[in-house]
């Protein structure tokens, strides 16, 4: 019987801290107040100094035979759809930061170099903070599911709505260069951008240009900013968002680049989101100030008509609908938790294993990269056996390899290390948001494969540790056969060159570079060869993936 979480489960296990906290670092509010300073500051100044610039748009050339005119019946649809499904994708990420609420523009993540947290909490210098301290609550109102330790939740809704956006903008993009749509939004001239400031002069000191019928026109700087939010905001996102998959990093390590690291694509996506949300307020502002019920009608009906109201009734109906899939969101993320985790992996594991997870790792990081700082996570064992075996340094560890294969063994670290020894230095990439770069020497996968023979009908390794999972229980992962086979799979006794910790999975953890952090079982204490994972557990692949809905297979 699955078990389903809920809000009562969560308040048990943890007391909801809903004290709102926002840490800046100084160098930001300077950098705003730069930002302000040149362009409301300037704009000002041009006022008070010179007068209002000529307004662009009071000096529209007619109409031409070539030019849009109205809205067709598909941008009208793409536009709402487009909205439905950016509402899902911003709330759910928002969840998502919260389950490590800090952002950086290093791959460290070393405790107060963020430029930006959402936690009142300080990481404590006389214990072990794990990532897992870190989550904060966050109520369902603004986030979805919201409440703490849902990111399992949150990745389903996000990742299942991410395709169907890219294929709505993708739709739209073709049939607006297929059609003379594409005029309204992109510039033809850099006469935009002194035209673009000239009416921004005007909205900056609350000076109203010249609002032209967008049925027809829109002025220079609606056209600007509906250009930059189609086709900049978006492949940014996209790509920001592909920059933090472990599987394209280890891969393509030129794409986090372009964002300085990969920590700086994950605070380049949320400053994308925050600017998603600024377009939406002033653009709804601007829509209710210049025409509430004409600007709907065109977006609405595709007519340009002042006076019919049913426009607007209809697209407060698809706000109001939006609304209610918000509850019945809530509803179905702690009732039927199954069937969303179900539905992403039929999407996105099916997309997933089709493209990125076919990926083979590439080694690029030199011991000059490896991390001050590398965040602990998950519960340190606690059963009898591991704290005996740590009491004196794991001399009568012996790792169990079992399951379908024809020579079942136990190998104690020594024996491990005769198999042959790899060293590498990888990104670690936590489903919580956090990086980290270290160095990794154990024994290759493949070398135990050859050792034990596995039968041609197994797909699939189980790794078993001592610790358990955030809700009791033996914590244990999966791996695709293939995936162990990749380069830089190993099981590491080593860390940055000496013997792992407690703390960080001793006396041997796994490394799969292609896979996220939860997938990279730690305190290990055997390994089973098997036909499938739907053969263990509660069959979806993992603790994690049990109890917390997380992915099973795990590249972004």
């Amino acid at each position: 019987m699955f078990t389903n979480f809920n809000a009562a489960e969560q308040a048990v296990h943890f007391p909801a801290d809903r004290r709102l906290f926002l840490g800046i670092k100084p160098y930001i509010f300077i950098a705003i107040g730069v930002l302000l300073l040149a362009t409301v500051g300037v704009a000002w100044l041009q006022y008070l100094i010179g007068g209002l610039p000529a307004d662009p748009s009071a000096s529209f050339a007619p109409v031409a035979e070539a030019d849009p005119k109205g809205f067709p019946w598909w941008l009208c649809l793409s536009h709402w759809v487009n909205f439905f499904f950016l509402i899902i994708i911003i709330r759910s990420g928002l969840s998502i930061l919260a389950d490590h609420p800090r952002l950086y523009w290093n791959n460290d993540c070393t405790p107060d170099s963020e430029w930006i947290k959402f936690t009142p909490l300080k990481i404590p210098d006389n214990k072990i903070w794990t990532a897992k301290d870190e989550a904060r609550y966050l109520s369902p109102v603004v986030g979805l599911p919201g409440y703490r330790h849902t990111v399992g939740l949150a990745r389903c809704w996000h990742f299942i709505n991410v395709p169907f956006f890219l294929l709505n903008g993708v739709v739209f993009t073709v049939l607006l260069f297929t059609t003379n749509q594409w005029k309204r939004l992109v510039p033809v001239s850099w006469q935009i951008l002194p035209d673009s400031w000239n009416v921004f002069v005007h909205y900056a000191t609350l000076n109203m240009p010249v609002e032209p019928n967008g049925f027809y026109h829109y002025n220079a700087l609606q056209q600007l900013s509906y250009f930059g939010v189609v086709f900049i905001l978006a492949p940014v996102a996209m790509l920001s968002g592909m920059a933090m998959s472990p599987a394209i990093e280890n891969r393509f390590h030129w794409l986090p680049k372009l964002f300085g690291n990969r920590q700086g694509a994950r605070s380049v996506h949320f400053l994308v989101m925050l600017a998603y949300l600024a377009f939406i307020l002033i653009h709804v502002s601007m829509v209710a100030a210049t025409g509430l019920v004409r600007n709907m009608n065109h977006i609405i009906h595709g007519t340009d008509s002042p006076t019919d109201t049913s426009g607007l009734y209809i697209g407060l109906g698809f706000i109001l609908f939006i609304v209610a899939f918000g509850f019945f969101a809530h509803w179905l993320s702690w009732k039927r938790p199954r069937l969303l985790q179900k539905a992403e992996a039929a999407i996105n594991g099916t997309l997933w294993k089709l493209s990125i997870n076919k990926f083979k790792p590439h080694i690029y990081y030199s011991p000059k990269d490896i991390s001050p700082y590398f965040w602990a996570n998950g519960k340190v064992p606690e059963c009898e056996e591991w704290r005996n075996m740590a009491a004196d340094g794991f001399k009568d560890y012996k790792l169990k390899v079992g399951g379908l294969v024809d020579k079942p063994v136990e190998l104690s670290i020594t024996d491990l290390i005769e198999l042959g020894k790899e060293q590498n230095i990888t990104m670690h990439h936590c489903i919580q948001g956090w990086s980290g770069i270290a160095e990794w020497g154990g024994v290759p996968i493949k070398a135990l494969v050859e050792l034990v023979k596995p039968h041609a009908n197994v797909t699939t390794v189980a790794f078993y540790s001592f610790g358990e999972g955030l809700y009791g229980g033996t914590y244990y992962d999966t791996h695709t056969l293939d995936n162990c086979m990749k380069p830089a799979s190993i099981l590491a006794w080593e860390m940055n060159y000496e013997p792992l910790t407690p703390a960080y999975g001793a006396p041997l953890r796994l490394r799969i570079e292609n896979q996220l952090g939860y997938k990279m079982v730690k305190w290990i204490a055997r390994i089973d060869f098997v036909e499938s994972h739907e053969t263990i557990g509660k069959g979806f692949g993992g603790k994690n993936e049990d109890d917390e809905y997380f992915d099973l297979i795990a590249n972004t």
